[in-house]
């Protein structure tokens, strides 16, 4: 099976017409969070395809990203506003995947950064004027003729988490609701002011926030936690992202079906990422919240880890035939296009989606 046997014909367009719901597109746009650095790499080296305009860069990342993304099918390359809250407080060990990058590392919920009000204050706080958007202006100058960039953040529970880690966020709840609230705000502002920054580049064709809130049966932490200090903040993002006509996409994984009525009634979003067949499936989502939101992924993780080819195929076809009909839906994995999912499985994923030429 050849992956690169198609023309590319990337027009963003049909991907804001899905995000936004507003009909059905030529055929079903692709979209993904990311893709690992190690899948990007041992994709495109074995092709000769050079878009003109980077011929002289194609051993940049930038350019890396560019050519997989439009090789492979997509309206737009992904890319990172670096708002990052320094932290060390993380573990890590080898790591197993076929295409392993050496480490794995993931964060250490017993132990935080932030532990308290003498932490809080002498944390080296980044300002939001200190963020480098100067990667978005030289992905602009590169991408080919009707794709835009993503403008991608992690999120606000995220790093408030990711600063104290999990537990001591649980303790300060209930023990220091006051510091728990000063967090929030310190993170809020400065991703509000990041979103208002990208909302404002025409080279950025919509946003999107990781905020992970849930788990297999649960939230992280409870609704009404949420709804005092996350739901606030993440409001005025997606008012941001909002305010510059972009559509916002949240990417949150987890059960989140006690919170779902706040994300598309009060906070706003118009597209949701991130779906696992023993939550809920993608195609069960369409149906439950399809005519209120716009459905993205839904290729389970471990279907694309372990499943064969064929399975792959099949699953997926079941799923464009259940989620593309009226528009409103994306195709993608289940979370990202991570280093340990099965290479094969992806590229068939993609290749079925493919001839879905019309809905």
């Amino acid at each position: 099976m050849s992956m690169f046997a198609f023309k590319p014909d990337p027009d963003f367009s049909r991907l804001r017409k899905a995000l936004l719901r507003q009909g059905e597109p030529d055929h079903v746009p692709l979209y993904e969070l990311f893709a690992d650095l190690e899948i990007v790499y041992e994709v495109i080296k074995h092709d000769e395809w050079v878009h003109p305009a980077s011929k002289a860069l194609v051993n940049a990342v930038k350019s890396r990203l560019i050519k997989f993304y439009y090789m492979l099918g997509y309206d737009y390359v992904p890319l990172f506003a670096l708002a990052t809250f320094p932290r060390d407080n993380r573990v890590s060990v080898s790591d197993t995947a076929a295409l392993s990058r050496g480490q794995r590392s993931w964060q250490d919920e017993h132990h935080g950064v932030i532990n308290n009000r003498e932490d809080f204050e002498k944390y080296p706080w980044p300002s939001p004027e200190s963020v480098d958007y100067s990667a978005f202006e030289t992905l602009a100058g590169k991408l080919p003729d009707g794709m835009k960039i993503i403008g991608m953040t992690s999120g606000v529970l995220e790093n408030v988490m990711w600063l104290t880690g999990y537990e001591t966020l649980a303790r300060l709840l209930y023990e220091d609701p006051q510091l728990a609230s000063d967090m929030f705000h310190r993170v809020g502002e400065t991703l509000v002011s990041v979103h208002q920054t990208l909302a404002r580049m025409d080279c950025i064709g919509a946003v999107a926030m990781g905020d992970d809130m849930g788990f297999k049966t649960s939230t992280m932490i409870s609704p009404r936690h949420l709804r005092e200090y996350v739901f606030p903040w993440q409001k005025r993002i997606v008012t941001a992202a909002h305010s510059g006509d972009k559509p916002f996409i949240l990417h949150s994984c987890g059960n989140l079906k006690t919170i779902m009525n706040d994300l598309i009634d009060f906070v706003g979003i118009d597209a949701k990422h991130s779906y696992e067949d023993q939550i809920l499936p993608v195609t069960e989502a369409k149906r439950l919240y399809g005519s209120r939101v716009a459905v993205a992924g839904g290729l389970d993780m471990d279907l694309l880890c372990r499943a064969s080819p064929g399975e792959v195929r099949r699953h997926t076809r079941r799923v464009i035939d259940e989620c593309a009909p009226g528009g409103g839906y994306c195709l993608g994995t289940g979370n990202s296009v991570a280093n340990y999912i099965n290479l094969e499985n992806y590229l068939t994923m993609l290749d079925e989606g493919r001839r879905n030429s019309s809905v």
